[in-house]
């Protein structure tokens, strides 16, 4: 299983970006996807996910409304749509995914390398 992460970058806070998180190597439409975030020194922080059966989304409350994950299941791609930007949600985001939607990151045993976002104030 490999997942590739791109779309990160330099945005001025009330911005947008879209992240992607690419797969191969497993049935992706079999399989929930969720979003993390990261920064130095802390856990890998749940932000969002979508489910395999019915496209459910869940988010955290911090992203609720701001966010919005997506997937193309013909391109074996998920998506994080993120608008109005703010400094705090500067980190590296990754990818995983699962048969069962957690929001603890142990639950997933496949991982990306991540990409960053940088949110300047």
């Amino acid at each position: 299983v490999q997942l590739v992460e791109s779309g990160g970058g330099l945005v001025q806070a009330g911005g947008s970006l879209r992240l992607s998180c690419a797969a191969s190597g497993l049935v992706f439409n079999a399989y929930n996807v969720a979003w993390f975030r990261q920064i130095p020194g802390k856990e890998r922080e749940f932000v969002a996910a979508i489910e395999w059966i019915g496209d459910a989304t869940h988010y955290v409350d911090s992203v609720r409304g701001r966010f919005s994950v997506s997937r193309d299941n013909a391109k074996s791609t998920a998506y994080l749509q993120m608008n109005s930007l703010k400094p705090d949600d500067t980190a590296v985001y990754f990818c995983g995914v699962n048969r069962i939607i957690r929001r603890d990151p142990a639950g997933y045993p496949y991982w990306g390398q991540g990409t960053r976002v940088t949110v300047s104030s």
